[in-house]
């Protein structure tokens, strides 16, 4: 049976000078190793036989329909300014219009060499491609916006890092790749007519109901500070939150160097180049906010005359950190099981949190165990919670019972560093039952499964990961 996908290439119809026409390179042989069947049936794919959806998947095989191209895009990295990045390692196959009506891409993720390659291989290892497609399926389920991850490969063939490592490809699908980017190239360039031409075509496809560049800058940062919110509401940290990292969409992309974190603290940094905690995890923040801001400096290039407008950009931008403050707010608020706003709230959330960081209390597993004798005893010294506790119980006696919004907020299971690569080392040495194990855990992450209860387990001293790393 042959794989069919119902391609309608929108991306692929704009003019040149967007991406590069780039087919992905064969590989020696693939063999699949997941497959999203939930996800396919979204987007309308007819499943084929395991051979020939190794064939397509692994880049062996471009199926009909497809128009596949590398796509041009340039990008702030750890603040400072790359004029041109460019899909080095991934090849945009071709989009779909979903049985829902949502428009999506499908991209390969670790396909071969392009022209944006920068003297890279193009390819990916199997670790960060198994990663990705069990953090980014994790987040969906947790109703985070995120890229998906359809399928992955093995490729039969080995890349060289520090050392050898099995080769693999990801099957990965967005909402669309067009990311801040994007805008910034051809700002930078000076090259208005494409600046125009992807303003338009974003706001099509993304935001029908903005109006010009303004409003397109308006939706984008309405969509990020959600996102942005959302991370922080169940402690996920990015790791490389660069300009090329942030999506227009408001979806997260690019599962390199993020992490969970386990034990909370606002400093928490996992990425291995993020020497100086850029992106840290009470950063984060802070960084969609400049994010945006390159976004907004990119899109005024497109004025005949942007100083007039400038003043309206700067108005949109100084705006977000408010709202992301209440869509914190309105999450953390749930997390501690209350369902209507007073003032004291902020204070009382941010004493939890405090109290928490000074005893290395698990994120995941303290707001999880609320309302119960296990909260308490996920802190160093449990009298810190007892002294929190009494002002948390006062504050409950003038809502609702907490019980059911405590549950629906908090997730009972995470993606936790060391059940990751842990199921990586398996995976490398062809073990394939924990990533299986783990994935099926987290597709259903606030109904708590006593048989998978050691995946919650925070991690022992020995088990610890310290740092994460980028899948190039």
């Amino acid at each position: 049976m042959t794989l069919s996908i119902p391609f309608d290439n929108s991306y692929a119809r704009l003019a040149d000078g967007f991406f590069a026409r780039q087919a992905p390179t064969p590989v020696k042989a693939p063999r699949l190793l997941a497959f999203n069947r939930d996800l396919a049936q979204v987007l309308g794919i007819t499943p084929g036989d395991l051979g020939d959806m190794a064939q397509v998947f692994g880049g062996n095989r471009v199926p009909d329909g497809a128009a596949p191209l590398a796509q041009l895009y340039a990008g702030h990295q750890f603040g400072q300014y790359n004029p041109q990045l460019g899909d080095g390692r991934a090849i945009l196959l071709g989009e779909t219009l979903g049985q829902d009506g949502q428009r999506r891409d499908i991209q390969l993720k670790g396909s071969g060499p392009t022209p944006f390659s920068r003297r890279g291989d193009g390819r990916a290892w199997l670790g960060p491609v198994l990663r990705e497609y069990l953090v980014s399926e994790a987040m969906h389920a947790l109703g985070i916006p995120t890229t998906r991850a359809l399928a992955a490969v093995a490729t039969g063939e080995e890349v060289v890092r520090e050392t050898l490592l099995p080769g693999a490809v990801l099957t990965r699908v967005a909402a669309s790749h067009l990311r801040v980017g994007t805008f910034q190239i051809f700002a930078a360039r000076g090259d208005t007519a494409r600046l125009r031409d992807l303003t338009d075509y974003a706001i099509a496809r993304h935001y029908p109901d903005a109006e010009g560049p303004l409003g397109l800058l308006t939706a984008v940062r309405d969509a990020q500070a959600r996102l942005i919110a959302q991370w922080m509401s169940v402690g996920f940290i990015h790791g490389v939150m660069n300009t090329d990292n942030c999506t227009i969409s408001g979806e997260t992309i690019d599962y390199g160097p993020c992490a969970f974190m386990d034990g909370y603290h606002p400093n928490t940094v996992y990425s291995s180049i993020d020497q100086f905690g850029r992106y840290a995890y009470s950063n984060q923040p802070r960084i969609v906010v400049w994010n945006l801001a390159q976004l907004a400096t990119a899109l005024l290039q497109q004025f005949d005359a942007p100083e007039t407008q400038v003043d309206a950009a700067t108005e949109i931008v100084h705006a977000m950190p408010a709202m992301i403050d209440a869509e914190w707010l309105r999450l953390f608020r749930a997390k501690i099981g209350l369902s209507t706003p007073e003032d004291g709230d902020a204070a009382l959330i941010a004493d939890l949190l405090d109290r928490m960081a000074a005893n290395q209390a698990d994120f995941t597993n303290t707001f999880r165990a609320l309302g119960t004798d296990g909260a308490r005893d996920q802190f160093a010294d449990p009298a810190a919670f007892d002294g929190w506790a009494a002002k948390w119980r006062s504050r409950l006696a003038r809502d609702a019972d907490p019980a059911d919004l405590l549950a629906r907020a908090n997730p009972w299971i995470i993606p936790r560093n060391h059940r990751v690569e842990q199921m990586i080392d398996a995976a490398v040495a062809g073990d394939m039952a924990p990533f299986e194990r783990l994935s099926a855990a987290l597709a259903d992450p606030f109904t708590p499964h006593p048989d998978l209860a050691d995946l919650t387990r925070p991690p022992l001293a020995s088990e610890q990961v310290q740092a994460t790393f980028c899948g190039t």
